[in-house]
């Protein structure tokens, strides 16, 4: 019997609850609310963070390798003091385009991979407008046919004035209407959508009145604290102090791009189910990281609060529950060793992520304590209820402006979702940092990281 095809369609700068079946009321995605209703989501999902500002390099470095930061690419020039390589994946990891193609698959990649050219190679066999960069106006993306070569050069580059989730959903489309191969097919779609500049369409910008947008409960006119990067390019999208009124404009302009991504999800899904395929694809709908966009006084996603290491991971299809929330702490990797699992395929011995059908079918986490990190400013634990996140100040850096900051918070995200209320150094919460700490304490002495001989708390 042919296994099941795979389509996983990913977004750039989506946080989770951005998301209306998540819990917001005022965003509209029907085709995602579609997944959850008809699938799994998994509510706690974090990513791994990253040693650069563009989060979104390491962490799809991460996912494609089934592994953490530590580990998915080249960055360990970092703890030499030489310049990271955190775009190149490391070669020795088996990804998971490869794994899928030494099993039978047809692999195709369409949009942003923002990884090194040949992790992409050796992950696809074909694809469509391949974005290899990091941002760009959506009417101007820079993209590339696959070339079996590797030789990416600018010359071969075309721009269309077309936006780029209407691109790469065209791309998939063609896909779909013309693959008749006989083997089952993994297609990858990487919107690059959400992030700005955030260009929808008239249509989707006139559903979000600016004026009609509620700003969110930890909104903040600055960030009380330097984090290390408060004027990174992220940052300095909108005024210091934050105006409300400017706050809601970004938010109505996020929302129109996400209702405009989810519209052309829809389509995709359409055209798989038109051709007798959707109940025979497992459908994955995931992001690399999530967007502050006025919470906490924030813009960007280079810190560790929830608006930006928590992020959507949704499955739909076959051995998949329908209709199933689980509140299970996992991260973002864990998705390769999960789809592995699903499709009856041996996880490669490269993959350090932890598989979830388990939980799917009702057992706890294989994760006791999530983590993530953001270059050598900040480190993040949680469990399945709170999180402290350690702040370092860089002596190194006494000249800058914003050097950060030596400090520690915990939030009780059962009680304070919106990570209002600070309770580090508040008398009775001694044993949960005790136990925060050991576990984060540990996980930087196995990755040596370069931060593990800093004491976590005071």
């Amino acid at each position: 019997m042919k296994r099941p095809n795979v389509l996983v369609m990913m977004a750039d700068d989506h946080r989770f609850d951005a998301i209306a079946a998540h819990g917001d009321m005022t965003v509209k995605t029907p085709n995602m609310d579609r997944l959850i209703r008809e699938g799994v989501t998994f509510t706690q999902n974090w990513h791994t963070g990253g040693y650069s500002a563009a989060v979104c390099i390491p962490t799809r470095a991460a996912l494609h390798t089934g592994t953490c930061v530590y580990e998915a690419s080249l960055h360990k020039d970092y703890r030499d003091h030489k310049p990271p390589d955190v775009r190149t994946i490391d070669p020795d990891r088996v990804t998971l385009g490869q794994a899928l193609g030494k099993a039978g698959y047809h692999t195709y990649m369409i949009g942003k991979w923002h990884n090194d050219h040949a992790s992409c190679n050796r992950s696809f066999a074909d694809g469509a407008e391949i974005f290899f960069g990091g941002m760009s106006d959506h009417y101007a993306v820079p993209t590339y046919d696959y070339d079996p070569h590797c030789q990416y050069d600018k010359s071969q580059e075309h721009i269309k004035d077309k936006h780029s989730t209407e691109r790469f959903t065209d791309a998939a489309l063609d896909f779909l209407n013309h693959y008749d191969g006989i083997k089952p097919f993994y297609l990858n779609v990487a919107f690059t959508s959400p992030h700005d500049p955030r260009q929808a369409p008239k249509a989707y910008q006139d559903m979000y009145p600016a004026d009609k947008i509620p700003l969110p409960e930890n909104y903040q006119q600055q960030h009380p604290f330097d984090q290390g990067h408060l004027t990174i390019r992220d940052e300095a999208l909108a005024d210091f102090p934050r105006d409300e009124a400017q706050i809601k404009q970004h938010i109505s302009d996020y929302y129109a791009i996400i209702s405009h991504q989810d519209h052309h999800m829809g389509l995709i899904l359409d055209a798989l189910e038109k051709r007798g395929e959707l109940e025979n694809t497992i459908v994955v709908y995931t992001a690399d990281h999530g967007l502050a966009v006025g919470q906490h006084g924030l813009m960007g996603k280079q810190n560790m609060y929830e608006h930006s290491v928590r992020v959507p991971l949704i499955l739909r299809g076959p051995g998949v529950p329908r209709g199933v929330s689980l509140q299970q702490i996992t991260q973002t990797p864990d998705l390769y060793p999960t789809l592995i699992n699903l499709l009856g395929i041996d996880i490669p011995d490269t993959v350090t992520a932890r598989d979830l059908v388990p939980v799917m079918a009702g057992h706890d986490s294989p994760h006791s304590h999530v983590f993530s990190l953001y270059l050598d400013l900040q480190r993040s634990v949680r469990d399945i209820r709170y999180k402290l996140i350690r702040y370092y100040k860089q002596e190194q850096q006494s000249g800058t402006q914003y050097p950060g900051t030596d400090k520690v918070q915990l939030f009780d995200l059962q009680n304070d979702p919106w990570e209002t209320q600070d309770l580090y150094g508040k008398a009775g919460d001694e044993q949960i940092i005790e136990s925060l700490v050991d576990a984060l304490q540990k996980r930087m002495n196995k990755y040596d990281d370069a931060l593990k001989n800093v004491p976590i708390v005071f």
